[in-house]
């Protein structure tokens, strides 16, 4: 169906513009609102009127826009502090409404979270470039820095931690070269150790053993012949 719009339908159409649309579009939602009505002479004519009118205010808008609340917003940079995992992860997000509130307690300027452009709401900790819609034609740049909760650790604080942790761990290192350098030395010792002897005792025993079994030997022999 072939209609023109009669009022703003936003991502569709702009007041006065004509375009064609699926009949249930028209039938269910255009025509029922009078956002839009049958091209015809008639309410194109009563479109391109109420066009004329809007594209005075959007002016009229966009030069109050650039010279009250441009010079505020401009280059603002707000910091939003949020809870933060193990990992570096947020707990949650930060979204449109969270920034324009505090860009609101930042500048004062009344905004509603739909003028923050965000396709997706922020999920890690860092900053942010982020355009904010004053209006349709004006916009303004602003920084959103996202900070754990707490704030980040100092650089001096850091460097400092850093020099504390370096003698403990160079101390660490020099106490177990020493423990391994004594247990190689015990091993070398028990090493080089010369083997028991074999006790005299025991090979004298097993010598002294032989004449005695000789000597009885003898006398039975002489105890035979005397017979």
């Amino acid at each position: 169906m072939k209609v023109v719009f009669l009022e703003e339908v936003e991502g569709t159409a702009r007041t006065g513009d004509v375009k064609n649309v699926a009949d249930g579009f028209a039938r269910n939602y255009l025509l029922p609102r009078k956002l839009a009505a049958p091209a015809t002479d008639h309410y194109i004519a009563v479109a391109e009127q109420k066009a004329t009118k809007e594209a005075k205010r959007q002016d009229r808008l966009d030069s109050e826009a650039r010279e009250r609340l441009l010079p505020l917003v401009e280059g603002q940079e707000i910091t939003i502090e949020v809870l933060v995992g193990e990992q570096g992860k947020l707990f949650g997000s930060v979204t449109t409404r969270d920034i324009a509130e505090r860009l609101n307690e930042t500048t004062g300027v009344e905004l509603e979270h739909r003028q923050v452009s965000l396709a997706q709401p922020i999920r890690e900790i860092g900053t942010h470039e982020i355009p904010v819609k004053l209006t349709r034609n004006v916009i303004a740049n602003i920084t959103v820095n996202v900070h754990p909760e707490g704030g980040l650790p100092e650089p001096e604080e850091a460097e400092e931690e850093a020099e504390e942790e370096a003698p403990e761990a160079e101390a660490t290192a020099e106490g177990e070269t020493a423990e391994a350098a004594s247990e190689e030395a015990a091993a070398e010792a028990v090493a080089a150790e010369p083997a028991a002897p074999v006790p005299e005792e025991e090979t004298a025993t097993e010598t002294s053993d032989a004449p005695e079994v000789a000597e009885d030997t003898e006398k039975g022999n002489a105890s035979q012949d005397g017979s």
